[in-house]
């Protein structure tokens, strides 16, 4: 982790909550640290410092940290304990992505990868493919690959591949993906439960219908991108198609369907999570699963509108959406002083 990095992806978290129309804007932060070779204690301790030295620049109605690669809903209650402790009282609206039990929202874990999973659904209908005889390639299980995974495996896609650090599964009749264990459920099992193992690099070029890289960044790059076989390509990690490989699945019009979209279900449940902590009311899992596809509808018309319009990719569409709602902002309030 780097500033630069930390730059890039509070730039994207700006463009996807103005795909999104929520009224939050984008940051990013974080510790250059590996949280695998801490201790529980060395981790809480090292939480609750960060907090305190964000103390200044966050709060319910000024800077909502949220969780993201190395955190998890533990991480965010410290984050919350220990702001709201140096404020004296309970602030739960400071941070996302909590346990429920201390003001998080139901389905907030699961809502990266439900919004892959829909906006897949929502790209395959678009170009005339029914799920049913649609094959799907995941890499990573974790949060957003697995509960992709799982959702489009239920909704009746086939999944012939998913994946983890130490390598891929691969079954072409098809994946019982809810008898995989996830990297949350049990971390880095993928290969021990396949009968076929093949390479995360050979995953990302299978040939199949849909390839959704929901791990690491910059995996499709110019030295594969010829290679990519999949006609439709959805992002579900940040960042996981380089400039350069995007250029070349344009050119060999390969559809890919940005981050700033697809992934957007966990900044969009986070809103959603906020809204419950600021009116002190929770909300049920079947209402924040229906608020969600109705979110992600939304935003995905507002960007297909412009995909036709304009003639461009997906990704084009989708900064065309965020960058004019975000320049009819400025222009609507001005510059002062």
């Amino acid at each position: 982790m780097t500033r630069d990095e930390c730059v890039g992806l509070g730039m994207w978290m700006t463009w996807k909550c103005a795909v999104m129309d929520l009224p939050f804007g984008g940051a990013k932060g974080g510790i250059a640290v590996n949280p695998k070779e801490l201790s529980p204690g060395e981790k809480e301790r090292l939480t609750r410092r960060f907090a305190q030295e964000l103390r200044d620049v966050i709060g319910p109605n000024q800077d909502i940290p949220a969780p993201d690669m190395g955190t998890d809903p533990q991480t965010m209650a410290w984050l919350m304990d220990a702001y709201s402790m140096q404020e004296g009282e309970t602030t739960p609206g400071v941070v996302t992505g909590k346990p429920p039990v201390v003001g998080g929202s139901e389905g907030r874990e699961e809502a990266p990868g439900r919004s892959v999973a829909i906006i897949t659904q929502l790209v395959c209908e678009y170009y005339d493919r029914q799920l049913e005889d649609t094959t799907v390639a995941v890499q990573g299980y974790g949060s957003v690959g697995a509960n992709a995974a799982r959702l489009l495996d239920d909704w009746g896609a086939t999944i012939v591949a998913i994946s983890d650090v130490n390598g891929a599964m691969y079954e072409p009749d098809g994946i019982d993906t809810a008898s995989v264990p996830s990297h949350d459920e049990e971390p880095e099992a993928v290969t021990t439960y396949a009968d076929t193992v093949i390479s995360n690099d050979e995953l990302l070029t299978l040939d199949v219908d849909v390839l959704i890289p929901a791990a690491l960044g910059n995996v499709i790059t110019k030295e594969n991108a010829e290679a990519i076989a999949a006609d439709l390509v959805v992002e579900g990690a940040n960042g996981p198609t380089t400039s350069t490989a995007d250029s070349i699945l344009a050119k060999r019009d390969v559809a890919v369907v940005p981050d700033i979209l697809a992934n957007a279900g966990g900044v969009t449940v986070s809103y959603f999570e906020w809204l419950q902590d600021i009116n002190r009311r929770s909300w049920s899992l079947e209402r924040v699963n229906d608020e969600l596809e109705a979110e992600m509808q939304a935003a995905w018309d507002a960007v297909r509108v412009k995909f036709e319009q304009r003639d461009v990719t997906w990704r084009d569409a989708a900064y065309i959406v965020a960058l004019s709602r975000i320049a009819e902002a400025h222009e609507a309030r001005g510059l002062w002083p």
